[in-house]
């Protein structure tokens, strides 16, 4: 008796690793083909700061407008500098 509880443990616990794998391979095909087909959103996209060059997510760098466009910058000391060097000019 005890044996048969024994093995009817493992077999489910392999049944349980089977059909997880499956499901996991699943998941991955399904993501690989979302990618394939452009269906990935971009949620952010990198703005060069023109002092420091650093890149920075377009949603949190700080923005001035200069010459009809926008100007995007790493932090408030690159937009004073970039406001500066267009004063000395």
């Amino acid at each position: 008796m005890l044996r048969f509880v024994i093995l009817a443990i493992l077999f489910f616990v392999a049944y349980r690793l089977v059909v997880g794998s499956f499901r996991n391979r699943k998941k991955d095909e399904r993501k690989q083909q979302e990618l394939a087909d452009g269906d990935a959103k971009v949620s952010d996209i990198l703005v060069e700061d023109p002092v420091c060059h650093a890149l920075v997510p377009r949603q949190q760098a700080i923005h001035l407008q200069h010459k009809g466009e926008i100007v995007y910058f790493c932090s408030e000391e690159c937009c004073n500098i970039f406001i500066q060097q267009g004063e000395e000019e």
